[in-house]
């Protein structure tokens, strides 16, 4: 079948240690498609797995790229020429990829695919952690770690589209940006950051969605209201350890657990964008509902996708090391050579 370009990461390597590879692509299943990508991106979970950090870590060598935006080629005839965005966790970096039709998310045609590659991951993980972890009321104020970043950006805009206070924590250099899209912001590197934030809320704040992790979850935490909820859904700040993956993981677990234990009215948990995933049918159609719901905020100009930067997949290394700058707003985008 068709030659398919792709880019594998061997080992534990820096990005220009990654290996740019063309290979013949396999006929797609009884139950796959060929998609043509036409968009995928760098996200803090490459970023991750790279380093060997990632929680559920895939075994070297594999293609990086954890979602994707394509148009059928290849399958079933009924879907030809149609566009989906999928989920792949791994695989995505490819100039063709073969993935389960039971995994398609529809895309409209005329959307801009770069755009679309935004919200799929980040986008229904902001959507079902606003929506479905946390559920703060009209009205209520949330704070948001990394405003600027792929998942934060997008919870900001929900989070003011559905009517609530957002403090978001960002570098100087992105505050315009944070505060373009309705937020209040406050320096992420401030030694008092959490004291700030307190002071803007006295009374305590009615959600944290941290990607933080490690030490600063209990500052979080500290930061809740009677009834309030914390949203912990990564752990950025041990990427750069050593030790045990999961290690950072399971401490949060275990304070979670204590935590919703106390008579204070609070409430923490650990956001999984894969639970559920038994259940398929239900797990896809939750993503369907949020990328739909996405994709229709976009569609009146009440979410703006931020793309960082589109760079053809044969220069992934330049848009890795762009993404791991922390110098961008929003989301690195690859995209298809010509």
């Amino acid at each position: 079948m068709t030659g398919v370009l792709e880019v594998v990461i061997p080992a534990i390597v820096e990005p220009s240690e990654f290996e740019l590879r063309e290979r013949t692509l396999t006929p797609p299943g009884p139950d796959q498609v060929t998609l043509r990508m036409e968009a995928t991106g760098v996200s803090f979970a490459e970023q991750q797995m790279r380093r060997g950090r990632y929680y559920d870590q895939p075994a070297f060598p594999f293609v990086g790229g954890y979602d994707l935006v394509g148009t059928v080629v290849a399958g079933a005839e009924d879907l030809l020429g149609q566009r989906f965005a999928v989920v792949t966790k791994t695989g995505g970096w490819s100039s063709l990829v073969n993935v389960p039709v039971s995994d398609l998310l529809p895309v409209p045609a005329d959307a801009d695919a770069a755009e679309v590659e935004t919200l799929i991951v980040n986008g229904i993980t902001a959507w079902q952690m606003l929506h479905t972890s946390a559920r703060v009321a009209a009205g209520g104020t949330v704070v948001v770690l990394g405003a600027n970043g792929g998942v934060g950006n997008l919870l900001v805009q929900l989070a003011v589209t559905a009517g609530l206070r957002v403090i978001g924590t960002a570098s100087p250099a992105h505050h315009e940006l944070v505060r373009s899209l309705g937020a209040e912001v406050v320096d992420y590197r401030d030694p008092e950051l959490y004291s700030v934030i307190q002071s803007l809320a006295p009374d305590g704040v009615d959600a944290v969605f941290d990607h933080v992790g490690g030490p600063g979850l209990v500052e979080s935490w500290r930061l809740l209201r009677r009834g309030g909820t914390l949203v912990s859904y990564g752990s950025a700040s041990t990427m750069h350890g050593t030790g045990s993956a999961q290690l950072p993981m399971l401490q949060a677990f275990a304070r979670v657990v204590l935590w919703n234990t106390l008579p204070n009215g609070r409430h923490a948990s650990l956001y999984d964008f894969w639970a559920g995933r038994r259940r398929r049918e239900t797990y896809i159609a939750r993503q369907q509902d949020a990328l739909g719901n996405l994709l229709r905020l976009v569609a009146v100009g009440a979410v703006r996708p931020q793309v960082a930067a589109r760079i053809p997949l044969s220069q992934i290394v330049r848009a890795v090391e762009l993404a791991e700058s922390r110098t961008v707003a929003g989301k690195v985008v690859v995209v298809a050579d010509e």
